[in-house]
């Protein structure tokens, strides 16, 4: 199938949350990280979300250009055309970026997309994030009205997050503190500056303990119910239940009880980025270690070119990479859920 429609992408975001299930948002560096998080989708027969952050698009342009919008589009471009032959839809979304990037980012990505809309075309992205998590609440909320604004022109989604993600993720870094955890009044004080839908289309990655990177379940603690105190807050006061689309941020190590709990309170996007970073380099490091002296020409020797060709360890990896993305679907319950 082409990539997601603005309309198929906001009909799976509403299918998503009636039917209490997620979209794995799979974080991509290359063309095979792509091209595995797609097989990984079709074998779970779930739609689902890819996505690269302002690190990840800038490597994407190559070790010498180092641009973020140049990688973008590049990825994108490729994306829209290889996407057509899976039997899933496909949502393309931009990952963090803070405040100092939104300039060389996702504002320039979003005039392409009202470009490409003025002409008849679909966005080029189906959805951007805004990561104001580093400035206050009345700042981040400012930046998001005017984001929005401006991706409702280009038929495109926006996700903002509200509260602070702990953890590092492409240099942006944020002390594991109360901070973790989003209000009431913050949820509140969001759905005034950005409506309910009738400004533009929006997700909120609220925050209820989520920490991005590695840690054990139990280092860190998930409050999943916050979640639903502002779904319920929200819905009293606007006549509407559970009225938010939200996304679960730094999910790596949840417990699959904390998950699914968050599932049951609005929430239709996770991102997964550490955990398939791990599931692509394992079967890498596994080849180069058992064909040690395949891959590389020991004591004046010539090594065996079946095993260092890039292509007989990068199809283990992409493997493992799809493996761990339909398991990320089952998790997520999305597993079968496809639009036909």
């Amino acid at each position: 199938m082409p990539i997601a429609s603005p309309e198929a992408y906001a009909e799976m975001l509403d299918r998503a949350k009636a039917g209490r299930y997620a979209y794995p948002a799979i974080n991509v560096t290359s063309s095979q990280t792509l091209n595995a998080a797609l097989k990984g989708f079709a074998d779970a027969e779930s739609d689902g979300i890819i996505q690269v952050s302002t690190g990840g698009a800038e490597y994407l342009s190559g070790p010498s250009v180092k641009d973020m919008v140049t990688g973008a589009v590049a990825f994108a471009a490729y994306a829209h055309e290889v996407a057509k032959k899976y039997p899933v839809n496909i949502a393309l979304h931009t990952d963090h970026c803070p405040k100092d990037k939104l300039d060389g980012f996702v504002r320039p990505l979003m005039a392409i997309s009202q470009e490409r809309v003025k002409g008849g075309q679909e966005p080029l992205f189906q959805s951007h994030m805004w990561d104001g998590s580093a400035v206050p609440v009345a700042e981040n909320l400012q930046i998001a009205a005017q984001l929005l604004d401006e991706a409702a022109k280009g038929k495109i989604v926006l996700e903002i997050e509200v509260g602070v993600v702990g953890g590092e993720e492409d240099g942006v870094e944020n002390a594991i503190n109360d901070k973790l955890y989003t209000t009431v009044e913050d949820g509140l004080a969001m759905v005034e500056a950005l409506g309910l839908g009738e400004k533009g289309r929006y997700m909120a990655a609220l925050t209820f303990g989520n920490v991005h990177g590695v840690y054990k379940p139990g280092n860190v603690k998930l409050r999943p119910e916050i979640l639903n105190q502002i779904q319920e807050a929200v819905g009293a006061k606007y006549g509407k239940d559970k009225p938010l689309s939200l996304v679960f941020h730094g999910g790596s190590g949840s417990l699959l009880e904390e998950i699914r709990e968050a599932l049951d309170y609005g929430v239709v996007k996770m991102n997964i980025d550490t955990d398939t970073q791990y599931a692509f380099t394992r079967p890498v490091a596994d080849h180069m270690l058992r064909n040690y002296d395949g891959v590389l020409k020991i004591d004046g020797e010539v090594g065996n070119k079946k095993q260092y060709d890039p292509r007989a360890w990068g199809k283990l990896a992409e493997a493992g990479l799809a493996a761990r993305v339909v398991e990320a679907c089952e998790h997520l319950r999305s597993t079968g859920t496809r639009m036909k």
